[in-house]
């Protein structure tokens, strides 16, 4: 396992530099910063044609360029990834939800000891991960958000020092499957990496059992979040998973370990008997619960609680989510939510006095089946202004009617926010449609 540096405690609070690709898309690829000399010439010259056709891309206005300037390096150099990861630090954050966030606040954490390269835009892919390395060749840290369906090829490739485990249910049926294969394929890749430390979510019977697979003992973290509405059966045994407030267990033996690591509303219990106080500002259970899995992961790398902590509170959102925004006579609060239990978290954190705005889309990337709406309890919405948009706006709206939540439809969701009264807007969309848009409304 990579040996990790030490921190400098003499600058614990040093100001965190924004990580963007902003000016980097204005520039041609000739500028950009080269891999490493040190990488096999065909990697180097894969790499260099992925940034120019980044760069087309963006310069096209076809979007950032992440995913297809990974795409175009794996293509000529499969062994690109495994190359480019060499030499560092690695961590990975998987999960159903709360990936982005997570990484984004182990990344936060870990720049009190040096450059780390990071997939901050949310591309977890193979694509997105490899342009993420190729973006900070000298970085010796690397923490990457990945997708669960590709987690045991990506562990292959980088031989992880540190993996997040944060949660498993139900997402995109289309393309990920049934969620039991998949915590048997994160068994099976924690199995094949007895090096690697993993930090997991003791109150998730299938991360649980998971996690379990591994050569060491798991950084457990409770948060006091339940997570047994898609394991109500063992995924060792089949036998009926017995669950109380705090507790759960099979009779075969699995049953929730005891957390290292517990948050406490907003304080987070240490190994070493202190709290830490988060006092974050971003909002809602799930964010204290991302951040309790961000400090254990970051203090196994040498990052101490507080110091940790006090740069979490740098973070005002992620990737635009839960930034509010002006746009003529309105007031908007961007939301991201893609699944069931991320609609929950969303749900649970709206304002209950502000009109609604509800975007889907059905694209690849989003998953084309929409039966996870049904899932969804959109009936908190009763009593509310909604309005539905998107390019299934049609399919949302059957689903309010069966919640009995009245709404009136609006195709483009720029123009839905300009029909309602002057005054704040709540704007919940899904992936795709989020990312349309933040790249339409200025200051997103």
């Amino acid at each position: 396992m990579p040996h990790s540096r030490r921190l400098d405690r003499s600058r614990p609070n040093a100001p965190v530099a924004p990580v963007t690709d902003s000016a980097k898309s204005q520039r041609p690829p000739s500028t950009i910063q080269p891999v490493s000399a040190r990488s096999p010439l065909r990697t180097r010259a894969s790499v260099t044609a992925g940034r120019v056709s980044a760069w087309l891309s963006r310069r096209a206005g076809l979007g950032h360029g992440g995913v297809i300037g990974g795409r175009v390096t794996l293509a000529l150099d499969p062994h690109a990834l495994k190359t480019l990861g060499r030499e560092r630090t690695v961590v990975l954050v998987t999960g159903t939800n709360g990936k982005t966030t997570t990484a984004l606040m182990i990344t936060r954490a870990l720049e009190a000891l040096a450059e780390v390269a990071a997939n901050s835009d949310g591309a977890n892919m193979p694509d997105g991960i490899l342009a993420a390395l190729a973006a900070r060749p000298d970085a010796p840290y690397a923490v990457l958000e990945v997708d669960e369906t590709y987690l045991p090829w990506v562990a292959e490739q980088l031989d992880p020092a540190v993996l997040v485990l944060l949660n498993l249910s139900r997402d995109q049926l289309d393309r990920v499957g049934e969620v039991r294969s998949t915590e048997r394929d994160l068994r099976a890749a924690i199995a094949a990496h007895p090096g690697t430390t993993i930090v997991a979510n003791c109150d998730d019977v299938l991360v649980t059992s998971a996690a379990t697979a591994a050569a060491k003992p798991p950084l457990w973290v409770g948060t006091g979040r339940r997570w047994t509405g898609d394991s109500t059966a063992c995924p060792r045994c089949d036998g009926r998973i017995a669950s109380t407030k705090e507790h759960w267990s099979c009779p075969c033996g699995l049953a929730r370990p005891e957390p290292t690591w517990t948050l406490d509303g907003d304080l987070v219990d240490t190994p070493g008997g202190r709290q830490v106080d988060l006092d974050l500002r971003l909002p809602g259970d799930a964010n204290r619960a991302n951040a309790a899995f961000a400090l254990a992961a970051a203090h196994r790398l040498g990052v101490p609680p507080h110091t940790a902590a006090a740069r979490l509170r740098t973070i005002t959102d992620i990737g635009g989510r839960y930034r509010t925004i002006r746009r003529s006579r309105h007031s908007v609060r961007l939301m991201l939510a893609k699944n069931p239990a991320g609609w929950v978290e969303t749900l649970r954190v709206l304002d209950e006095d502000t009109p609604v705005v509800v975007a889907v889309n059905a694209q690849e990337a989003d998953g084309r089946d929409l039966s996870w709406l049904w899932d969804v309890h959109f009936e908190r919405l009763r009593g509310r202004q909604v309005v539905v948009t998107g390019e299934r706006g049609a399919d949302l709206a059957v689903r309010l009617c069966y919640a009995e939540v009245a709404h009136w439809a609006e195709p483009d969701p720029v123009a839905a926010i300009d029909a309602l009264p002057p005054g704040g807007v709540e704007l919940v969309a899904n992936y795709t449609a989020f990312r349309d848009l933040v790249g339409r409304l200025p200051g997103a």
